[in-house]
């Protein structure tokens, strides 16, 4: 069949849309780019929020009425259970995000309402690729045990299970035989890699492994929590130049009142206590963030601690969500008691507030020589050529380059989020 995955949510659904896509090639399926011209389409859904739950349904729901054959993978499918065939009554097919690996099977099948949770099932075809440049999405953690009392991702996505060091090894081998010259080792909290099976630093030791590797340059990773920013973590870093100097290492809260609640098993100082290390050891290295705005009995107070953590921090850049409720978590028992209206407020504060604390941090690399992996023509401006350097900051210049090289720019200008360079 002419087949097409639709995508929403995290970097997590793109990789997962990316297996499908190579099991369904494997299988002898045809792929393409258009709805007009397939006969089956497949929406990967997200549920973290409501928005995004809609989004997919909503699309879903369309296409159903088209005729098309049409299934629905992904967490909303497990959040919504045998339900999914209430939502959606045309609905061919649902699987939730760890039996991915049964699609083409079900669509042998000729399938009517067919359904298949997955559970705590190890997924089939981690380690499937449809290999489309130089970057590579690779799993190498499924499913989350921290039980954060806002987050449905435990309840749908099931229990941690680390995928072997081998076989995340052999996979990265094969893809660099195929050309890929950066990886970006994906986990819901990665640095808890192994922990489950009592391993400790085990995601170190994997970084190790994989700097090993002829030809792999950079190896990115997301998301961390700072527990896991211990000083074998600090030596990869300092060891291999390989192991980009970036981390996403979402807060949520900078009080602490707020972050007992939420059951983030960190205090504000312990979180700043792993910035500070990071920084210590090089002030450049990147530093990213997810906040949370409006929880539950959020006062003022707690409002301002986050502003001012978020100074002290000197995020790079910030990601803010209005907090939604979802159904089956611990906060969904709470009141809602912060209206639309002011989490709008403090959403926009905390932007504006990233805006300059961005543009201050990207002016200081005014000067410095960044060593920039090309990407491709910038989206905004063809005229130019985009990339990203090593802390995981966009910058575009004049010129051309092969996709995949690493070009020497020295920085002439900067904004929040995009720095300019020019070749030497």
């Amino acid at each position: 069949m002419k087949f097409l995955v639709h995508t929403y949510g995290c970097q997590m659904n793109v990789r997962d849309s990316e297996a499908v896509e190579a099991l369904m090639i494997a299988a002898g399926h045809e792929k393409v780019e258009s709805e007009a011209e397939a006969e089956l389409v497949i929406v990967n859904s997200c549920t973290v929020r409501q928005k995004a739950e809609d989004k997919a349904v909503g699309k879903t729901g369309y296409l159903c009425s088209t005729g098309k054959m049409t299934g629905l993978m992904g967490c909303a499918v497990k959040r919504l259970g045998a339900d999914v065939f209430k939502v959606l009554p045309k609905l061919d097919f649902a699987v939730g995000p760890r039996a991915f690996g049964m699609i083409p099977r079900i669509v042998a099948s000729n399938p009517h309402h067919v359904l298949e949770l997955g559970d705590d099932l190890v997924p089939e075809g981690l380690d499937a690729h449809e290999v489309k440049g130089f970057q590579a999405f690779v799993t190498v953690l499924v499913g989350c045990d921290n039980r954060c009392s806002y987050c449905i991702v435990p309840d749908v996505r099931g229990h941690e299970y680390s995928r072997p060091e081998d076989e995340i090894a052999a996979e990265v081998e094969s893809l660099v035989r195929n050309g890929v010259k950066e990886v970006c080792l994906l986990g819901q909290s990665v640095l808890r890699y192994g922990a489950r099976d009592g391993k400790k630093d085990a995601f170190p030791h994997l970084l190790e492994r994989l700097c090993q590797i002829p030809g792999l340059e950079r190896i990115r990773f997301t998301s961390a929590h700072p527990s896991g920013c211990t000083d074998e973590l600090l030596r990869i870093y300092r060891t291999y130049p390989q192991v980009c100097r970036h981390l996403h290492l979402p807060v949520q809260s900078g009080s602490d009142r707020i972050l007992k609640e939420m059951g983030r098993r960190y205090t504000r100082e312990e979180y700043l206590k792993a910035v500070r290390k990071l920084r210590d050891f090089d002030p450049e290295f990147a530093l990213t963030t997810d906040i949370i705005v409006g929880y539950p009995g959020e006062t003022d107070e707690d409002f301002e601690a986050t502003r001012s953590l978020m100074e002290e921090a000197g995020f790079d850049n910030s990601f803010v969500f209005k907090y939604s409720p979802r159904p089956g978590t611990r906060s969904a028992k709470l009141p809602d008691d912060v209206s639309k209206e002011e989490k709008e407020r403090r959403n926009q504060v905390l932007l504006a507030d990233q805006e300059a604390r961005g543009l201050a941090r990207n002016r200081k690399l005014v000067g410095t020589v960044r060593e920039v992996m090309a990407e491709g023509p910038s989206k905004r401006n063809k005229a130019r050529f985009s990339g990203r350097d090593g802390g995981n900051r966009i910058v575009v210049w004049e010129g051309e380059a092969v996709p995949g090289t690493i070009v020497p720019l020295r920085i002439v200008d900067a904004h929040a989020q995009i720095l300019i360079g020019e070749t030497i």
